[in-house]
C-alpha cells in the first residue's frame, strides 16, 4: 500500500463519468488530484466531484473531494486522505508536479491538450484520443458490447450524439436548453415529473423561456440553478424508471465499467513498464 501512496494520479475532469474513475482509484489507495474548469456544467451533480468547484467540497459514496487553492494545499489534502481538486483547465500544475499517471476524463469528444509527455502513463476516455499517439491507452465510453474496452492502438468510436437507451428511451430522456440565458430550476434531482411539466426556466433578455419534461420519470440530473446556458446545451436528464430513485445519487453502471477499465489499464502499463 505504501507504494500506491507514492503513485500520484491526475485526472482531468470531475464530471460523473470521471468521478467513477476517481472514486475507484482513491479506494484502491492512489492519491488523486482533479483538474477542473472554473464553471463545470455537470448534469448528474449528485455524483460529480466537480461540484467542489462551487461548494468547496463534494462527497460521493463515502469519498470526499476538497477544493484546493494551489498545489501545496492540494498536497496537504491528499496527505489527509481525501481527493483534491484544483481549478486548472490548462493543467498548469504540471509545471510544479510530475504525476505517476494522468487520465483525461473531460469527455469533450476531442482532445483538449492531453499528451503522452504529461506523465509516465496516460489514458484518454472516449472519442478524441489515439492510443499510441496522444495517450498510451484509450478507453471505449460508448454503451454496448465494447463499453470499457481498453484500446492499445487506435481510437474510440466516434460520438454519435445519441444517448444510451434507459428504460426504452434514448434521446427522449435528454433535455436541451431552448434558449440562451440563465437557468433557474423548478425541481430537484430525484423529483418525479410528468411529461409537459415545467422543470426549469431560462431567463433571457426578453423574459423567461420554459423548459418542459420530455417524459414521465425521475429527474436523474440537472445543471445547477443560476448556470449561464447556451441554446441547445444539455441541461437535464430524465430516467423513466420511477422506482430507481437511489440511482440518482450513486455512480452509474457505465461510470463503474469505465473506472474498472482505467484501473486495469494503469496496472497493465505498470506491468509493461516495470514501474
Amino acid at each position: 500500500m505504501a507504494g500506491r501512496k507514492e503513485q500520484f494520479i491526475i485526472v482531468r475532469g470531475g464530471g460523473d463519468i470521471a468521478t467513477g474513475t476517481i472514486h475507484k482509484l482513491h479506494r484502491c489507495g492512489y492519491p488523486v488530484l482533479i483538474l477542473e474548469t472554473g464553471f463545470p456544467s455537470a448534469i448528474r451533480r449528485q455524483v460529480a466531484f466537480s461540484e467542489a468547484v462551487y461548494d468547496g467540497s463534494s462527497e460521493v459514496e463515502g469519498v470526499n473531494c476538497i477544493r484546493a487553492k494551489d498545489a501545496e494545499e492540494a498536497k496537504a489534502i491528499l496527505a489527509g486522505g481525501d481527493v483534491a481538486l484544483l481549478v486548472d483547465p490548462e493543467a498548469e500544475v504540471l509545471k510544479q508536479v510530475k504525476p505517476w499517471a494522468l487520465v483525461d476524463g473531460i469527455l469533450a469528444k476531442k482532445n483538449l491538450g492531453t499528451n503522452r509527455g504529461m506523465a509516465e502513463k496516460t489514458i484518454g476516455l472516449g472519442p478524441g484520443f489515439c492510443a499510441g499517439k496522444d495517450v498510451d491507452l484509450v478507453i471505449e465510453t460508448m454503451r454496448g458490447h465494447n463499453l470499457g474496452r481498453i484500446i492499445g492502438s487506435g481510437c474510440a468510436l466516434a460520438n454519435t450524439g445519441v444517448p444510451g437507451i434507459i428504460g426504452g428511451f434514448g434521446k427522449e430522456r435528454v433535455i436541451h436548453s431552448p434558449a440562451r440565458g440563465i437557468l433557474t430550476t423548478r425541481c430537484r434531482i430525484g423529483d418525479k415529473v410528468k411529461k409537459g411539466q415545467v422543470i426549469a426556466v431560462v431567463v433571457t433578455g426578453h423574459g423567461e423561456v420554459e423548459v418542459f419534461a420530455s417524459l414521465d420519470g425521475l429527474v436523474r440530473g440537472m445543471i445547477r440553478s443560476g448556470y449561464p446556458v447556451e441554446e441547445g446545451l444539455k441541461i437535464a436528464d430524465i430516467d423513466p424508471r420511477e422506482g430507481e430513485f437511489e440511482n440518482c445519487f450513486t455512480i452509474s453502471d457505465k461510470a463503474r465499467c469505465i473506472a474498472g477499465a482505467v484501473l486495469e489499464g494503469l496496472l497493465y502499463l505498470e506491468e509493461k513498464q516495470g514501474r
